[in-house]
């Protein structure tokens, strides 16, 4: 009888085995499909982008001043909004010089001057909305780009055809649609990565608490077999066959249910869309990489959890005592947090070496947390007063990584939940900003030549819709001090407008400010007699009016305190602004027809406002959320599931041990007094080592995004008190366990 006929025999007529086969064939098929699910997420964000990357202006290229030949193409790409919807509005123009081009899948054909061809979904916008709120801003629509054009199915999206002398300055001369690659989402990369380490070592810690079930069952029919004559190869070989079996399958399994959980992801949004269900393919040479990782990584660990079998048979077999664990698991942590600082603090942090430190600060919870379980063991052998504390202390003590099993998915999920309160926080801290315009002015930028033609064809089209409010085109000059282009220069950058102008636009605090006459306007006090006038800051400029009249305005929002506003009879002559804003007014009734008449006069311009620009700070914080409750959410049920499944394995293991007190007349109750104080003492010290130095890996991750201090909230309490919460929880199994083993015979063991 060889080794698998062997393991099919024990699963065939051992009950509990079978059992245990079955909790670790689902354990792995969680993480395979974990795993397969996280691993396919660039890949997945990368396919997004190919299919848009004709919507990004950066990916164009042109040859034509090496040719000598004028580009066939001027492009322009920009955003444009339908209330707080994002809308990629792309302005093309052809020059005539080439007359075959290759279009993007999903772009039947070129818009003539005054066509537009756009997605479904914004068609069936510009149908629903009155054409002065949207329908004016494309012209025609001629035709309707296909799924393969389209970043996600209900992105909106539309291609207006326009005359060469109607395209802005800033228009892209390009020699044809880029084909080059695209890259994945940076911050989606970054964050599977994460999900895979943290995940998946829960998801194998549930492995590793579900083939405990019948560890001790187990290290005494090896015992028994090697006592009998069995060499340590044969006994490693019938091992590695029942722990494969149920391994093997456990990933088949989870490569079935992968495809499923990818179609649920399609739903979940992320930068404004859902996802193509082909977005989340995985090459079959990473699937069976995967497939075969994992199951290897479980045979493994049934292999390494008999050493005392293959060595000591005798002492397996008699339940010999363990050996204490060394002092020098305390520098586990230390050493990998050392590495993880190393990592994120070298100029051009390399992705893989930081989540190698992570990974390495997540392994070495396993290795200190038996020792911290020892500790607190011991600590209560001393000090008990119960029988149920000398009893939880004693199995703390003397079996310390058995007893750590039931807190080890517990800890990671702190450990995440941790990271992700800190990093939450601190990036919700990073919003706000933009222009220093009120959140109701709509602008569009402009220069010297166009400002003046853009504001009065943007009035013209407000007079012809009915609405009041006026555009004003807005300068901007350069307060300058020191000797130009040079480190004594000091600029400030300053608008140029009436005090009653900035006031209805601006959002400095200017309120009562106003006086009669020219002046300058400026949160600081500063001296005319020092600053020169600039139109660029590259460019010389002749003396302010030293007698020039300066007011103070009271400090209003932090990022515009810096704001200067200096009335157009303060500039010098011979001044000209060359940088411009055209800007309007609106109300919450005429918003979209103001944006439709100043998109009309600014083709290939975005027309921007303060407002959308928080709006969509918060979708991007909204998806960040979305996806850390998930990631929360799944550690959390795994955590759970593995204290469960260890607290019924830690039975199991003593069921002996149990019946024989049962049967002396100790209480039940007391017996699961005991095992519930064995899951909650060990996670209440190593929840709260989880939950610092989750927060320090969190402040390590945000340095790399952002340099500023982190936000620390009290809600990273939350996840200690729930981590102990959910390790109680999962001990709540012990009561029945114990029930079954009290109405079993005790000579069954």
């Amino acid at each position: 009888m060889n080794s698998f006929q062997l393991a099919m025999r024990v699963l065939r007529v051992d009950r509990r085995t079978r059992t245990s086969a079955i909790l670790t064939a689902v354990g792995v098929a969680v993480a395979t499909s974990l795993v397969l699910l996280l691993a396919s997420l660039p890949g997945a964000t990368q396919a997004r982008s190919q299919r848009a990357i004709w919507q990004d202006i950066g990916s164009y290229y042109s040859q034509s001043g090496e040719s000598q030949r004028p580009a066939p193409l001027l492009m322009a790409s920009n955003k444009d909004y339908s209330g707080d919807r994002e809308i990629i509005r792309v302005d093309i123009a052809l020059t005539g010089t080439a007359p075959m081009l290759s279009l993007p899948p999903g772009i039947p054909r070129l818009p003539a001057p005054g066509e537009s061809i756009v997605s479904p979904e914004l068609g069936k916008l510009i149908q629903s909305a009155p054409q002065a709120q949207l329908g004016d801003r494309f012209g025609k629509l001629v035709d309707a780009l296909g799924p393969e054009s389209l970043m996600y199915p209900e992105q909106l999206v539309a291609v207006v055809g326009h005359t060469p002398e109607s395209m802005p300055q800033t228009a892209l001369a390009a020699d044809g649609f880029p084909n080059k690659q695209a890259k994945p989402d940076p911050m989606l990369e970054l964050l599977a990565w994460v999900g895979v380490i943290v995940l998946l070592v829960p998801s194998l810690v549930l492995v590793a608490s579900s083939a405990r079930l019948t560890a001790a069952r187990r290290e005494l029919r090896m015992a028994a077999l090697r006592l009998a004559g069995a060499t340590p190869g044969q006994v490693t070989k019938i091992v590695a066959a029942e722990t494969a079996l149920s391994a093997t399958v456990g990933a088949l399994l989870g490569i079935l249910v992968a495809p499923a959980l990818q179609g649920l992801s399609t739903f979940v949004p992320w930068a404004g869309g859902t996802w193509l269900a082909s977005d989340f393919s995985l090459s079959v040479g990473s699937t069976i990489a995967v497939a075969i990782a994992i199951p290897l990584l479980v045979v493994l660990a049934g292999v390494l959890g008999i050493r005392r079998v293959l060595k000591t048979p005798l002492f397996a077999a008699s339940a010999h005592a363990r050996k204490p664990l060394h002092w020098w698991r305390l520098l586990a942590v230390p050493v990998a947090g050392a590495f993880f600082l190393f990592a994120i603090t070298q100029d051009n942090a390399s992705l893989p070496m930081v989540m190698l430190g992570l990974f390495l600060l997540v392994g070495s919870a396993a290795i200190i947390g038996p020792w911290v379980t020892s500790a607190v063991g011991g600590t209560f052998v001393r000090i008990w007063r119960k029988p149920a504390s000398l009893l939880a202390g004693r199995r703390l003590r003397d079996d310390p990584k058995s007893a750590y099993r039931a807190t080890a998915g517990v800890v990671l999920a702190v450990f995440t939940g941790s990271m992700a309160l800190t990093l939450l926080p601190s990036f919700e801290s990073m919003a706000g900003g933009g222009r220093t315009f009120k959140d109701n002015v709509l602008y569009a930028q402009s220069d010297a030549t166009q400002a003046r033609q853009v504001a009065d064809q943007t009035n013209a089209s407000l007079a012809r819709y009915g609405i009041t409010e006026k555009a004003v085109a807005v300068g901007q000059v350069y307060l300058s001090t020191g000797e130009p282009g040079t480190r004594s220069q000091n600029l400030n950058r300053a608008f140029v407008m009436t005090c009653e102008d900035a006031s209805k636009l601006l959002r400095v605090n200017l309120g009562g400010t106003c006086q009669p006459g020219p002046a300058i306007y400026s949160r600081y006090a500063i001296n005319p007699a020092e600053y020169r006038v600039l139109s660029e800051y590259d460019k010389a400029g002749p003396q302010l009016d030293p007698k020039a009249p300066v007011h103070l305005f009271p400090q209003g929002d932090e990022d515009t305190s810096s704001t200067i506003v200096i009335d157009p009879a303060l500039v010098p002559a011979g001044v000209t602004p060359e940088r411009f804003d055209v800007i309007v007014p609106t109300t919450p009734d005429n918003a979209e027809v103001v944006r439709t008449a100043l998109v009309g006069a600014a083709p290939g311009q975005e027309v921007g406002s303060r407002g959308l620009h928080l709006i969509g700070q918060q979708q991007e914080l909204g998806d960040l959320r979305r996806v850390t409750v998930i990631g929360l959410i799944a550690a959390g049920v795994l955590a759970g599931c593995s204290a469960a499944v260890a607290t019924a394995g830690s039975v199991m293991d003593r069921r002996r041990t149990f019946g024989a007190l049962i049967a002396a007349g100790t209480p039940v109750r007391v017996l699961a007094r005991a095992l519930r104080m064995e899951a909650a003492l060990p996670a209440m010290v190593a929840t709260i080592g989880a939950g610092v130095v989750g927060i320090g890996v969190g402040m390590g991750l945000y340095s790399l995004v952002e340099k500023e201090s982190v936000v620390l909230s009290p809600w990273l309490l939350a996840p200690v008190v729930l981590g102990i919460g959910v390790a109680l929880l999962g001990a709540s199994v012990s009561t029945p366990a114990l029930k079954r083993v009290q109405s079993e015979p005790l000579a069954d063991e």
